[in-house]
């Protein structure tokens, strides 16, 4: 092969970093010849010695990758054959780089999916401790970006605890998937040389064998299932990375970043500006970018195995590193944010954000919710521009747009009291909000 070529199909820059997986592939692999009686037992333990020492070697950084012998693969068997002779020739019986990548993907993936999901269960902690440190403040809730009725702010904050429960059950969803064996599928259509699949997934601890050997070299759909779960995460932490940007400006200043986890400016010595934040907004556009070049990659291949899917790995490993370096930063960041209290309690004192429980009132003492809705609407329009607030409007003046008003309309304008009313499930009631602190403090313990 022309040098340029070479360099141009080589992945082992890149592969190499499966090479705990496919020494654990190669040595269960081992075993599974040694049974069929394709090697001696003597040769099994050469190879399983041999994989040992490499591993060792490449853990140690002291392994030296050879460029020619494009891909992690070739490297170690090269290595092994260098070690310990013929037994090492001997290893590649009945199985193909086309299973062999496959193998290596989805034990990768299934160690992915479990860093992943420990991390996301740490950023969920944080995220628990914020609302239990800051349990009974409360903000105003938005809707389109306008202010719209009051919450705890630890609501807010286990919010965020549900959206990366959801993210981990998908993951655990496509460990489902994952988990299923494909080595003994050869290049293609198995070998003659018949091995024993289910004792080698027992020994590399999958669940499940595939049951068709063209499907099974070719199969990336966990491929793409983690990278979009990867991405989802990552849109998760981009619109959580929203609100604090725009909580911390000075517009809202409801947070502060500490000076660990935000940067000055290079020209105005008074900013601190939200880079963890904002980078991890930005890096959820290459999420997203992975994603679609993985399944781009895959949308045309004819069946069984073509070198295009190598083009999988770079963006899978890419998303990985970037979902698992932001849900670290998360993990330190939050627990380091200042919360400014006072400027909640001001915003979250504004008399609109309890318009709704003004339109509640009346449809409590009998008018039907539209005719109550408009009713509280031309209240607010009313108030509008002359310095007036919603929950100061005399009894006569709101007695003029319906006749159901009373003297008990003022404990309308109690916010504590407005979020102790709401009960339902979900609702933020202050018990409610004590509840599920509890359930998630405990859910997490597990």
């Amino acid at each position: 092969m022309a040098r340029v070529a070479a360099r141009y199909s080589e992945s082992q820059s890149f592969d190499r970093r499966l090479y705990r997986h496919d020494i654990a592939g190669s040595i269960a692999h081992a075993t599974a010849l040694a049974d069929a009686g394709i090697i001696s037992a003597e040769e099994k333990k050469k190879i399983e010695t041999g994989l040992r020492e490499i591993e060792r070697e490449i853990s140690s950084g002291k392994f030296l990758w050879d460029e020619s012998l494009e891909d992690v693969h070739m490297n170690i068997e090269n290595a092994l054959t260098k070690k310990i002779g013929d037994a090492g020739a001997k290893l590649h019986t009945a199985r193909s780089r086309n299973d062999q990548i496959a193998l290596d993907m989805r034990l990768y993936v299934k160690d992915e999916i479990k860093r992943t999901c420990l991390r996301i269960k740490k950023l969920q902690a944080s995220l628990v401790g914020l609302a239990q440190k800051h349990v009974g403040v409360v903000v105003p809730g938005y809707t389109h970006l306008q202010r719209a009725q009051p919450v705890f702010l630890a609501h807010y904050f286990l919010s965020h605890v549900e959206s990366l429960a959801r993210d981990a059950e998908r993951l655990s969803d496509c460990m489902e998937r994952t988990d299923v064996l494909p080595l003994g599928s050869g290049a293609l259509s198995g070998s003659t040389i018949v091995l024993d699949r289910e004792s080698i997934a027992r020994d590399l601890k999958f669940s499940r064998v595939s049951q068709n050997s063209l499907d099974a070299v070719s199969d990336r759909d966990f491929v793409c299932e983690f990278a979009f779960c990867l991405a989802m995460i990552g849109m998760h932490l981009s619109r959580l990375s929203e609100d604090l940007i725009i909580w911390g400006t000075s517009e809202f200043g409801f947070v502060e970043f500490s000076e660990e986890f935000s940067s000055g400016s290079s020209l105005m010595p008074q900013k601190k500006n939200p880079d963890m934040a904002e980078l991890t907004r930005g890096k959820t556009g290459r999420l997203y970018g992975n994603l679609m070049s993985i399944l781009t990659t895959l949308k045309a291949l004819p069946s069984s195995y073509n070198r295009d899917l190598q083009e999988d790995k770079e963006a899978l490993f890419d998303s990985v590193d970037t979902v698992n370096a932001a849900l670290e930063v998360f993990s330190g960041m939050l627990p380091k944010l200042k919360i400014n209290r006072e400027k909640m309690r001001e915003a979250s004192g504004d008399p609109n954000l309890l318009a709704t429980d003004l339109a509640e009132y009346l449809v409590k003492k009998g008018m039907a919710f539209r005719k109550a809705h408009e009713t509280v609407g031309k209240i607010v329009a009313g108030t509008m521009g002359k310095g007036m607030q919603l929950g100061a409007i005399p009894l006569t003046k709101l007695k003029k747009f319906s006749s159901l008003f009373d003297a008990d309309v003022a404990k309308i304008f109690d916010v504590r009291r407005s979020l102790t009313a709401r009960r339902a499930i979900g609702a933020p009631s202050p018990d409610n909000v004590r509840a599920q602190i509890k359930h998630w403090r405990i859910q997490l313990r597990g």
